[in-house]
């Protein structure tokens, strides 16, 4: 079974989705893998409104936190962006290894992330211009919708080869961004991939390009978690990991935009 690069959906039940045969004679699987056995169904399976239902509460809540941050907190919303980017990490973290679904913990993950969104946002705006976050945002809506009609029209499948490379891409990427920041300390501007050089500019192209192709895998986890009959509290971790990969695709579009006007 295919797996997103995506670490949220390691919370979906082990064994792959070939054991989520609910309905299913006893010992068998969709996988044709005998041994395999349903986990007990706690509630009822999941369907595509609770997936989209639990995104657009996520997204919702990250939007309206954000929005507060900029609009109420103003210049002091720069200096929220770093706690929050801190505590937003260890959320997500929390959220991808623990084994239980924890709504709560999803919702204050998405709610200090629109903390950090807002006050980077702020930054941005205050050193290119505000029109900036606008144009962010449409460029982030924008490639997610197009990459949703990509997936549902099949113009590209996620086949076993392409989840290999996409997962090997979005590793090899936040590994120089790793190898950057701490080239940092010891040399000004780093390995050059974020000082808004021609460099620069290719980084955060491939980067989007990188993310854009994880939601095709995003969206083929959820397609087949709901076909396989998954219980539907996996809703929340979908939304989690859905919403991971718009936040860094808006990041890299905006950083993208300021490269762009700072020229």
């Amino acid at each position: 079974m295919r797996t997103s690069s995506n670490p949220a959906f390691k919370n979906l039940p082990k064994g792959g989705y070939a054991n989520f045969n609910y309905g299913q004679p006893p010992g068998g699987s969709f996988g044709g893998g005998g041994q395999a056995t349903a986990p007990k169904q706690a509630g009822r399976p999941l369907t595509i409104d609770d997936v989209v239902t639990k995104t657009a509460t996520t997204l919702a809540i990250t939007i309206g936190t954000a929005a507060a941050t900029y609009f109420i907190a103003g210049p002091q919303a720069m200096a929220l962006a770093l706690p929050a980017a801190i505590v937003g990490f260890v959320l997500a973290l929390v959220n991808i290894f623990k084994k239980k679904v924890s709504p709560a913990l999803v919702i204050a993950y998405s709610a200090v992330e629109g903390v950090f969104l807002g006050g980077i946002s702020f930054m941005f705006a205050a050193m290119v211009n505000p029109a900036i976050i606008v144009q962010a945002i449409a460029g982030t809506m924008g490639v997610f919708a197009a990459m949703l009609v990509v997936y549902k029209t099949g113009a590209i499948r996620v086949t076993p080869k392409l989840t290999k490379w996409i997962i090997g891409a979005a590793a090899g990427a936040f590994t120089l961004m790793l190898i950057n920041l701490v080239a940092g300390f010891f040399v000004e501007g780093g390995i050059g991939i974020r000082d808004g050089g021609p460099l620069a500019i290719g980084f955060s192209l491939l980067c989007i390009g990188i993310a854009a192709f994880v939601f095709l895998l995003d969206f083929d986890a959820a397609d087949q978690a709901i076909k396989s009959g998954v219980d539907a509290q996996y809703s929340w971790y979908i939304a989690f990991s859905l919403m991971v990969t718009l936040i860094w695709l808006y990041l890299e579009i905006l950083r993208l935009l300021s490269y762009l006007q700072n020229d």
